[in-house]
């Protein structure tokens, strides 16, 4: 007999692009001056999940690289890191964050990936030397793939996924798009009839005043051409559409009224899902791939309404706003691309609304806080200091090379002096160890391997086991332990961890302390209270004396969820609030709890501020 996961059906969400690309297929979207766009997939996902539908999703990315690992952030934006050590593109965060799910490497599909899978069949002989081509090899595979990977359990649960998002990446009618698109095509009939939806996104311009709705027309003729189907369209947008407009998107697009979604511009990207549900989506969603929730327990049916009421709870801010702001200084070395940083902001406003504060990020260029600068742009100079003095918290991201790096030791050095609560992220970390050795331990010469080569004092080197010939998936990825070192109850972020002993967090970096080193630093008072299984590698350093010093080895941007933020990054937010935020969030979470609205209600009842 059959077993409950082989008899379920796997149901297809594919959501497409056109005309123009960023459009808010993923959930960044483009971002305008003081508004920010919100998309349609994730936030139509975390209605499903509201639901209590198991959702998953992949991620069609057409380009040639085998995955993201090797792209310059400043021209894709960021590498983001899964539990197994898959390089992906960033939207694939957004799902884990948005929906609390766990992805896999083989949910990123790209060209090259499907290329290679291609090949390897052929040179093993698998097609029985017939003649290989994009159709049917190429657009096969991709279905198969796509199938594959959506019945694999994403959450503890372990069941099989009710639905699964597909992203298509780029616009339809791009050249590297076309053996994607008409495996889409082909997926909707293997799939069956109430199997398969399609959105597509579309944008709809202002000029002149005049809504234009041309563009969506041409959009939807060209997918149409191309075989595909739009079940529903999500008309992207600055304001609210007039009914007239919308009326005539349904009408040249052959569509009903309540088939057009208006997605328009949200004071918060976290809003949107409740625009969306305002919209009926969840019923059309329902009604067209007939997902059945008549079998579902009361149990779930409330867990379902518990959650949706923990999201309204952070997202939605009192009538008048957040009383107060935080400033967060970010110094990097990325910044003329915000998404180069993209999880490191999520994480902020996740930890910033559970504070129950307006986030204020403020971007330093690191090379602007170096000496040399005072002298050939004292304009720069002066404002990149005047930012970082005003801080309410100091924040080194990861990153990699020599460039910008004297002067986040510099911010960093001003954080430990002054009292301002510092994070370090990964180079953020290893840049606190040399500043620490520099100007504490007495060793002037600290630098990293990475900045250069044969330098006198060390204490950041390249881990020993590594690859250094070749540049793909050859650091140390992945989910991996961290341990708490004896005596370190004290710890202020062993606490907001719940004082858990071993802790999982996913990794990104080529290069560690010092082993050498150790016990210098030690002595001179820098203290590693978190180490890697072994015992080997420095994972955590914090200090006693500072409202909040800690920098990490790894990167905990990766597992921050809107409804559960990392503990890094909250604990550093909340002292940046300058007040009790951090006590009582250190109270909170001490015990095991993690319930979201309880700070909120704590706050609420005026127990803060």
């Amino acid at each position: 007999m059959p077993s409950k996961q082989e008899k379920k059906k796997t149901k297809y969400v594919l959501v497409s692009g056109g005309v123009i690309s960023g459009v808010g297929k993923g959930i960044i979207g483009m971002t305008k001056p003081s508004t920010r766009v919100a998309s349609t997939t994730a936030n139509a996902m975390i209605l499903t999940r509201c639901s209590i539908f198991h959702g998953s999703s992949a991620e069609v990315d057409p380009y040639l690289n085998v995955d993201a690992g090797t792209m310059n952030p400043k021209e894709h934006g960021e590498v983001f890191v899964l539990s197994d050590g898959g390089e992906v593109d960033l939207d694939l965060g957004n799902y884990e964050r948005y929906l609390n799910i766990t992805l896999t490497r083989e949910n990123n599909i790209t060209t090259g990936k499907i290329y290679q899978h291609v090949i390897e069949r052929e040179r093993r002989g698998d097609y029985l030397g017939k003649t290989v081509q994009v159709v049917p090899h190429i657009t096969d595979a991709i279905q198969d793939w796509i199938e594959r990977v959506a019945k694999i359990p994403v959450d503890d649960t372990n069941e099989a996924p009710d639905v699964c998002i597909v992203e298509l990446g780029g616009t339809v009618g791009d050249i590297e798009s076309m053996p994607f698109v008409e495996a889409m095509t082909q997926l909707r009939r293997r799939a069956g009839k109430n199997n398969f939806l399609q959105i597509h996104v579309s944008y709809v311009p202002v000029v002149n005043g005049e809504q234009k709705t041309k563009p969506t027309q041409q959009a939807i003729k060209a997918v149409r051409s191309a075989g595909l189907i739009p079940d529903l369209i999500a008309c992207r947008c600055e304001r609210p559409l007039e009914p007239p407009t919308v009326e005539k998107v349904a009408h040249f697009c052959q569509v009903d009224f309540e088939q057009v979604i208006v997605v328009r511009d949200m004071p918060s990207i976290y809003q949107v899902p409740l625009l969306l549900e305002q919209q009926g989506l969840v019923t059309s969603l329902r009604n067209i791939l007939q997902l059945d929730d008549s079998a579902l327990s009361p149990a779930m049916v409330q867990k379902g309404h518990s959650i949706w009421k923990q999201w309204k709870t952070l997202t939605v801010p009192p009538r008048n706003g957040w009383d107060d702001t935080v400033d967060i200084v970010l110094v990097g070395k990325y910044i003329e691309l915000h998404d180069s940083y993209l999880s490191v902001i999520k994480s902020l406003e996740h930890s910033a609304m559970k504070c129950r504060r307006k986030l204020n990020l403020v971007w330093v260029d690191a090379e602007h806080l170096e000496p040399h600068m005072q002298a050939k742009d004292a304009i720069r100079f002066h404002n990149a200091w005047g930012a970082v003095c005003s801080a309410g918290g100091i924040l080194v991201p990861g990153g990699f090379g020599q460039r910008g790096t004297e002067g986040m030791v510099a911010a960093a050095k001003y954080a430990r002096e002054n009292k301002v609560p510092y994070l370090g992220i990964c180079l953020g970390m290893q840049i606190a160890v040399i500043e620490f050795a520099r100007h504490i331990c007495g060793i002037e010469q600290a630098t990293s391997a990475e900045f250069h080569a044969g330098a006198a004092d060390p204490v950041i080197i390249s881990m020993p086991e590594l690859n250094k010939e070749t540049m793909g998936a050859t650091m140390r990825l992945g989910l991996r332990p961290t341990l708490f070192q004896p005596g370190s109850e004290w710890s202020r972020l062993r606490q907001l961890y719940a004082e858990k002993s071993e802790v999982l967090e996913r990794h990104r970096h080529r290069y560690e302390v010092n082993p050498d080193y150790i016990k210098r630093l030690e002595a001179g008072g820098l203290i590693f209270i978190g180490k890697d299984d072994k015992g080997e590698r420095m994972e955590i350093i914090e200090f006693k004396d500072h409202p909040w010093f800690v920098g990490v080895q790894f990167h905990p941007e990766y597992l921050s969820r809107v409804l559960d933020p990392s503990r890094p990054y909250l604990g550093f937010v909340a002292a940046s609030c300058r007040d009790d935020t951090l006590e009582l969030l250190t109270n909170e979470y001490r015990g095991g709890s993690n319930e979201v609205d309880s700070l909120a209600t704590r706050l609420s009842n005026g127990n803060a501020f």
